[in-house]
């Protein structure tokens, strides 16, 4: 794929100025998903505070969780024991 072709997706993107800062951004949301980088990491990269960052992932309807699956599944356990 040609890196022209994601020109139009970068420019319609509404957060950020310059093209370098759109591209990073939606890499380190990518990587957060996948697990590769850390939420203080990514904020780092992005210049930011992990508070900034969490509400800019917020505001765009980006979940994202300090826990991993295993947390999670745990959580669910104790919900689900709870309510017993």
């Amino acid at each position: 794929m040609q890196l022209e072709t994601l020109k139009p997706i970068l420019d319609a993107f509404p957060l950020f100025s310059t093209m370098e800062e759109k591209e990073k951004f939606l890499v380190l949301v990518t990587a957060l998903n996948l697990r590769i980088v850390s939420l203080t990491k990514a904020a780092e990269i992005m210049d930011m505070s992990q508070d900034r960052f969490l509400g800019l992932l917020d505001a765009m309807n980006i979940d994202y969780s300090l826990l991993d699956e295993n947390d999670i599944d745990i959580e669910r356990i104790w919900e689900n024991e709870s309510s017993i």
